[in-house]
């Protein structure tokens, strides 16, 4: 019986050291992502945030060259800034969007859409007020196209981070907490180590019988009692 239980014992153990394998491998991959500075997701959203800042700035700057001049035009669109005929304020948004978000996504590392909110509506606000207003329509392809990128990449930004960003996070931690209840539902799922008292011996084999029933017919005492 001993060596029934033993058997039983290193069974068991063998098999939960299999299956708590892979979850342990699980869970220092998810630990190991936590000691980062930041996930992956969240730091392609911020390195998109980046890059509408550099495009903006780089289309500017494509501006200032092609109307005259980049010192020209920096005397003219910011030191003598008009609201109706310069692109400043457009690249200066782009600034502002991106420093309300490396703040709050990068550096505060917040796990709400309520910044990226704000800024879209700010953006959206503001270019439209500026399109209608202004007279960036007349002033070529610059008038078109930098409101144009500039609302587009705000909302791309607004769906990265509400449906990528935040999602994988969620689902990343719920696995997480997942893998760290499993092995106390498994303790209730598997039962501890059988004892002595729970092994019963086998009944009597039909050969011992049939001995039995031959000494009880060359015994006649036995017989008759």
């Amino acid at each position: 019986m001993e060596s029934i239980s033993g058997s039983s014992v290193d069974s068991r153990a063998t098999l939960r050291g299999i299956n708590s394998t892979p979850l342990s491998a699980r869970v220092e991959s998810y630990e190991a992502s936590e000691k980062k500075c930041i996930s992956d997701v969240r730091r392609t959203f911020c390195l998109f945030v980046t890059f509408d800042l550099l495009f903006i700035t780089l289309l500017w700057i494509i501006e200032l060259n092609v109307n005259g001049g980049i010192e020209k035009q920096l005397d003219k669109e910011v030191l003598h800034y008009d609201y109706h005929a310069s692109f400043f304020d457009i690249f200066l948004l782009a600034v502002l969007r991106f420093a309300g978000l490396i703040l709050a996504y990068a550096v505060c590392k917040l796990r709400h859409w309520w910044a990226i909110a704000l800024t879209t509506a700010a953006t959206s606000a503001f270019l439209i007020a500026k399109v209608i207003i202004s007279k960036l329509l007349s002033q070529g392809a610059f008038g078109y196209l930098l409101p144009i990128i500039s609302f587009i990449l705000a909302w791309i930004e607004t769906w990265l981070l509400d449906f990528k960003v935040l999602p994988q996070e969620a689902d990343d931690e719920n696995r997480y907490r997942s893998i760290m209840d499993a092995p106390e539902r498994a303790s209730f799922v598997h039962p501890g180590p059988l004892s002595d008292g729970q092994f019963y011996s086998p009944p009597e084999s039909v050969a011992d019988s049939d001995d039995e029933l031959l000494d009880d017919k060359h015994d006649p005492e036995k017989a008759f009692i």
